[in-house]
């Protein structure tokens, strides 16, 4: 069911608290992509154009429910500052006499971030007296973080029984991106699924089989597929209790006529680390106590020539260890193969994903960087996400 946004309420003149996701890589106050401020952008942007006064409230990191100096936001509002070219307030608390004292004397188009939500261990026991304080400070909730949006905390479904709550303008692309590949995606379709554990993808898997017309295997989940034909994967990660599902999605692949591709060659190594010895082998001769690291040659070779065909594409995790740039050779060429496609749907999800695009400057190339890790996953295994339900509908 299709979601209001905020263009479906009225927000002028209103106080508008909006959840966003500014979990950022900060390092010693250092922020090293600034990919999710710059998504929120068109949203706070059009609260400005229409005189709301914009409340934003995030997490950042795993501070346990107690404040961590290095947690804080206030680095995250400076470089929002500059984005924006205008003074956001960093206020140190997220609810409370002070907080609400700050925003009634907010003027429209002023701009206050809330401190980490998660310094209150009641925001991800979605506590209904937190969310009510969260609420109190505004007149309209509008959530833009989708990446939360699998978790029902206090800031992303407690606080919608206290306020009209709508979809900011990232959350209503990553709805319609991704709800296009689950219902309707222009065939050929193919998926290609990396990552450490097929155990993570397993819920992909079983949701796209039926539907996809060609399935790539790649990274360290390979393993558990080669396992399961009875190959040896030396000292690679299998996952012994994921067998028997591995051969039956097989099988079910077969029977459905969908071509189901996993590595013919692999780059393996002697240690699990940056500067290990490594060589490529067919996958019938992984060395006892080796590790598989990457694709090889001749699978880079067969997955490029599926990507080329289909018209829809959707990609979610490397293809190999692609923080060891010796073995990132699989997954870079792979994505820039996909950037050089014209004329299809390019969808690409997972935090390591996304890395890969912006370290290969490839952003401007893929039609949909989704901006979700967990909450991309179980959107596309079918889930219902508590952050998403919990909106207006449209016929509302």
């Amino acid at each position: 069911m299709k979601k209001q946004t905020v263009r479906d309420i009225d927000i002028n003149g209103k106080r508008v608290l909006v959840r966003v996701d500014f979990n950022v890589s900060l390092d010693k106050g250092i922020i090293s992509d600034d990919g999710r401020l710059r998504a929120v952008l068109p949203t706070i942007q059009y609260l400005q154009e229409n005189e709301a006064s914009i409340i934003l409230c995030s997490h950042l990191g795993r501070p346990g429910g107690k404040v961590v100096e290095d947690l804080k936001l206030a680095p995250i509002g400076l470089l929002l500052s500059e984005l924006l070219q205008q003074d956001v307030t960093c206020l140190d608390e997220c609810i409370g006499p002070r907080v609400e004292a700050a925003v009634r004397n907010m003027k429209p188009r002023e701009i206050i971030l809330l401190e980490n939500l998660r310094f209150h261990p009641e925001e991800e026991q979605n506590d209904p007296n937190f969310a009510k304080a969260l609420a109190y400070i505004a007149d309209v909730f509008v959530d833009d973080g989708f990446a939360v949006a699998h978790r029902a905390h206090a800031s992303t479904e407690g606080i919608t029984h206290y306020l009209p709550s709508v979809a900011g303008f990232l959350m209503e692309r990553e709805m319609e991106i991704l709800g296009s590949v689950l219902q309707s995606p222009q065939p050929p379709l193919v998926v290609a699924l990396g990552g450490a554990k097929i155990s993570d993808k397993i819920g992909i898997i079983e949701n796209f089989l039926h539907k996809v017309d060609t399935l790539l295997i790649g990274g360290g989940m390979a393993a558990t597929f080669l396992k399961a034909q009875g190959l040896s994967v030396g000292n690679s990660l299998v996952e012994d209790n994921r067998l028997d599902i591995t051969r039956n999605i097989m099988e079910r692949a077969q029977r459905n006529g969908t071509s189901l591709l996993i590595p013919l060659d692999v780059v393996v190594a002697d240690s699990f680390g940056a500067e290990a010895n490594s060589r490529t082998v067919d996958v019938e001769d992984v060395p006892d106590g080796w590790y598989i690291m990457d694709i090889g040659h001749r699978t880079l070779d067969v997955f490029r020539a599926a990507i080329a065909k289909g018209k829809t594409i959707l990609w979610n995790g490397p293809m190999g260890v692609f923080e060891f740039p010796a073995f990132s050779r699989g997954t870079r060429e792979l994505m820039a193969t996909i950037g050089s496609l014209d004329g299809v749907t390019t969808i690409l999800g997972g935090g390591s994903t996304a890395e890969m695009v912006d370290a290969l400057g490839l952003a401007d190339r893929i039609t949909h960087l989704s901006t979700g890790g967990g909450a991309s996953l179980e959107f596309l295994e079918g889930k219902t996400l508590p952050g998403i339900a919990a909106l207006l509908d449209k016929e509302a």
